[in-house]
């Protein structure tokens, strides 16, 4: 079988194509014939520092989409010829970037009927983070205000549409270009973070999901109304300047997405229902992921940025 893989850490040009015996499932495991692997900014950032998988050779990529081909013994959730879809092994190896991948069959999920292999490639990791986010830590609710940084991204578009099914008020930050498909997704209050300080635009919100996590986006914690809470997605490096802006005014925390069999059950409901879709970006067959690097890391993209073929 074709697998992605990386000899040494650097640019998209060090992803290249081999060819590999094909994976055999342990015991509880399934083996998935891949037919969408959705590519995510961890997986760059891994590509370049290595970070939770160490030093190459390795293969990036967690997003899965395909069909059961085989089950290990002991596997009673699906049988041969089942769509699932999921984010098995996150932070360690899954090798997404392959033909096929095994996969603990209790990390995975069925895919729902009119979901296509693409759309549910795109789900997995920025559904979970942005579901594991809003619903497990923040919990919210009918009314609730939620300001998304970044709502046209990966996870923000998806976030937008989580928040929107638990009846929440969402403002969403992007460029003004992105704003008639913020408007798409349900955004309720379009904000152009280039034209205009965000913290001076809105003030009471109740949740703060940053998905930028830079320090342009620190000034944001302002604008949450007391005991409110701030979540931060890509990084815990500024957590402590986050921690001491907040005092004991506000809640602060990071967070780190983790596979979980019953979050992709509840993405794939939504999902079922028409509350929650993906947007692609774009497509590239496995042999371009190194392309797919290199336009994810524009961070130009609105949606999802897919392998499939």
């Amino acid at each position: 079988m074709r697998k992605i893989t990386q000899k040494t850490l650097g640019g998209p040009e060090v992803l290249e194509v081999v060819e590999v015996p094909r994976p055999t499932p342990m015991p509880t495991e399934v083996l998935v014939r891949v037919t969408a692997a959705g590519v995510n900014p961890v997986d760059w950032k891994v590509r370049t520092r290595g970070g939770f998988l160490g030093d190459p050779p390795f293969t990036v990529g967690w997003d899965v989409a395909g069909v059961v081909e085989e089950l290990g013994y002991g596997v009673t959730r699906f049988k041969p010829g089942d769509r699932v879809f999921g984010m098995p092994r996150f932070p360690r190896e899954a090798a997404a970037y392959a033909e096929y991948v095994t996969s603990p069959c209790r990390q995975l999920a069925l895919v729902p009927e009119g979901l296509s292999d693409v759309e549910a490639g795109a789900i997995p990791l920025a559904g979970l983070t942005a579901w594991q986010a809003l619903v497990e830590t923040a919990d919210i609710g009918q009314g609730q205000r939620v300001l998304v940084l970044g709502a046209a991204g990966g996870v923000g578009h998806l976030a937008v549409q989580i928040a929107k099914s638990r009846g929440a008020y969402v403002i969403g930050t992007a460029r003004a270009a992105k704003h008639d498909f913020l408007a798409q997704l349900g955004v309720d209050e379009a904000i152009d973070y280039t034209a205009e300080s965000v913290e001076d635009r809105v003030g009471d919100v109740d949740v703060v999901l940053d998905l930028v996590g830079d320090e342009s986006t620190r000034s944001t914690i302002a604008t949450l109304r007391d005991d409110g809470l701030f979540i931060v997605v890509p990084s815990a490096a500024g957590l402590g300047d986050l921690l001491e802006l907040a005092g004991e005014r506000v809640r602060v925390t990071g967070i780190l997405v983790e596979p979980d069999r019953t979050g992709m059950e509840s993405l794939a409901h939504l999902a079922a229902t028409g509350a929650l879709r993906p947007t692609i970006a774009e497509t590239f067959p496995l042999a371009q992921a190194g392309s797919a690097h290199e336009v994810g890391e524009t961070g130009r993209t609105a949606g999802k940025l897919v392998l499939a073929g």
